[in-house]
């Protein structure tokens, strides 16, 4: 049987507003008061019911996080870290998982609307302006990712990636490489075009060179990595290093190059992006560009809580550094050049 905050109070024979203070943890009660209202609690198992409290000062406690795909482990651990900060403030979280599928963006932030989440994180690759409009209509701050621009109740997180880029070029530069690949994310979606673009940028500021043949879209994941590497592959003359947009789709390049006879980096190097916890484990091990998910998971909820306290200015554009993890997977270029594989 549930027991009420009332009835606490007539066991300590206390007033309401005592047992109220003692659960926020108020300095207004008596040490030994508090020992005993604690203790009472402790043996009753008693849960304070905060619907009223949530209903009186308009915030649910609860914010929201929609991601484009749970089985990327970078927004795994993204979402983990944010649910901790939330979890040391008392706030809980909504996760919404989108696929990159813009009906599921669609009833994502539906759900964010009825629950009245305190805030949003907007991970996807592309929020369309609906959506933002929806939830920023509503009184619901947002923050996003790449976007690169800031609105009332709006903020972006930018990630470096344009210097991310060109410390991996660099890298290869260094170690001989002048062919270069690329294996791109999803066509059409942002963070694709961005990760591109800022590849092509490095290449081209670092004398590089590239080729259509050598540029190749996957789907962020493991699968699709595979089936773009053994495109390049394909071709009549191959590059002597690949950079991947993310480190599951180099894992999956990895994989088809294995599988084709080449050594990883002897015959060829492969680089990533995000600097997941399996690049590390994979043989050889993953060269990578790393993006601290839990500063990114720090900006997003310092930015949820700056935006919400006053949606009639702009949000701030915030800053996330990139930072070149050299591992096994990059060596010097080979001396001869290889056809198909």
């Amino acid at each position: 049987m549930s027991i009420s905050m009332r009835e606490i109070a007539k066991l300590a024979g206390v007033s309401n507003a005592t047992v109220s203070r003692v659960l926020h943890g108020s300095n207004l009660v008596t040490e030994e008061t508090t020992r005993r209202i604690q203790k009472i609690i402790q043996d009753l198992n008693f849960v304070p019911n905060n619907s009223a409290a949530h209903l009186k000062s308009g915030k649910s406690q609860i914010y929201g996080i929609i991601v484009p795909d749970l089985s990327n482990p970078f927004f795994t651990e993204v979402v983990k870290l944010f649910e901790g900060l939330l979890a040391e403030n008392e706030q809980e979280l909504l996760v919404a998982n989108t696929d990159s599928h813009s009906t599921r963006m669609h009833r994502s932030v539906r759900r964010m609307l009825l629950r009245r989440v305190d805030g949003v994180a907007l991970l996807t690759s592309e929020p369309e302006a609906a959506s933002l409009d929806s939830l920023v209509q509503n009184q619901i701050p947002v923050v996003t990712a790449n976007r690169q621009g800031v609105a009332n109740g709006l903020s972006d997180i930018m990630i470096d990636l344009a210097n991310g880029m060109t410390q991996v070029i660099a890298h290869l530069k260094e170690l001989g490489h002048r062919r270069v690949g690329f294996i791109g994310g999803r066509v059409g979606l942002a963070t694709s075009r961005v990760r591109r673009e800022s590849f092509l940028e490095a290449v081209v500021k670092l004398g590089l060179s590239s080729r259509e043949g050598w540029m190749v879209e996957g789907n962020s994941r493991i699968d699709g990595g595979s089936a773009a590497m053994a495109k390049i592959l394909a071709q009549p003359e191959i590059p002597t290093a690949v950079v991947a947009a993310n480190d599951l789709t180099a894992i999956g390049a990895m994989r088809t190059a294995h599988k084709r006879g080449l050594r990883v980096p002897d015959d060829i190097s492969i680089a990533g992006c995000d600097d997941i916890e399996m690049s590390d484990i994979v043989v050889p091990a993953l060269t990578t560009l790393s993006i601290s998910r839990r500063e990114f998971a720090r900006m997003l909820f310092e930015a949820l809580r700056e935006t919400g306290q006053d949606l009639t200015r702009p949000g701030r554009q915030f800053h996330l550094s990139t930072r070149l993890v050299v591992r096994q997977s990059t060596g010097p270029a080979p001396t001869r050049s290889l056809g198909p594989a």
